[in-house]
């Protein structure tokens, strides 16, 4: 899948990938897995989408963003947005696909492989418009018997499929009993928890 001679840009849509590994029942080690596109391309950018709750006291996944941020990843976040829906309940939500677009539309006619983390079917027309531009496409997902994240169309769409699975060796983070926040080293973090950026977040009726 990995030629050290192209051109390669990854995208990584956060909270699919999150879902996905712990369906799985891993956890990411995202220095690793920055480390394998490194060794064994021309890494051009590494780009990791996600939706931040900054109302929140405490946002759970602060600490990986902030981490990703220092250690070569670009970071593209959002703001959740919140509204009242017909039936009076308050609603949170936000997405990061179009922003995920437009930055591959723009790098695909200037690398050679892209790399999309998502099983996410509502990309299979952006896919194809990346391989118009020259660029070979590779879905990282997982088929996994009951775990199963990727859209068929999407799987079809991609140059070449890679089960997320087959890299667990390469990319998993070893688990610890120590209380989150509580690292070794300044290359420690914690996302074990997580939401989905893509679903509605409903609280009690305000009526």
């Amino acid at each position: 899948m990995l030629k050290t001679n192209e051109k390669t840009a990854i995208f990584i849509d956060g909270a699919n990938l999150y879902a996905t590994a712990r369906g799985l029942d891993f956890d990411i080690d995202y220095k690793k897995l920055l480390a394998m596109f490194r060794d064994g391309t021309n890494l051009v950018r590494a780009y990791y989408y996600t939706v931040l709750f900054e109302d929140q006291d405490y946002s759970p996944i602060r600490p990986l963003v902030d981490w990703l941020d220092y250690n070569g990843y670009t970071m593209i976040t959002k703001l959740a947005k919140d509204f009242t829906d017909t039936n009076g309940r308050r609603r949170i939500r936000n997405s990061i696909d179009v922003d995920l677009a437009v930055d591959m539309l723009e790098i695909a006619d200037r690398v050679d492989h892209i790399v999309l983390f998502s099983g996410d079917g509502g990309y299979r027309r952006l896919i194809e418009a990346a391989q118009r531009r020259g660029a070979r496409v590779t879905v990282i997902s997982t088929m996994a018997n009951n775990t199963a994240t990727i859209a068929d169309e999407l799987r079809r769409q991609a140059d070449s499929f890679l089960d997320l699975n087959s890299l667990r060796d390469k990319i998993a983070r070893a688990r610890s009993n120590r209380p989150s926040g509580q690292g070794d080293n300044d290359d420690d973090y914690d996302d074990d928890e997580y939401y989905d950026d893509d679903d509605f977040v409903e609280d009690e009726d305000t009526n």
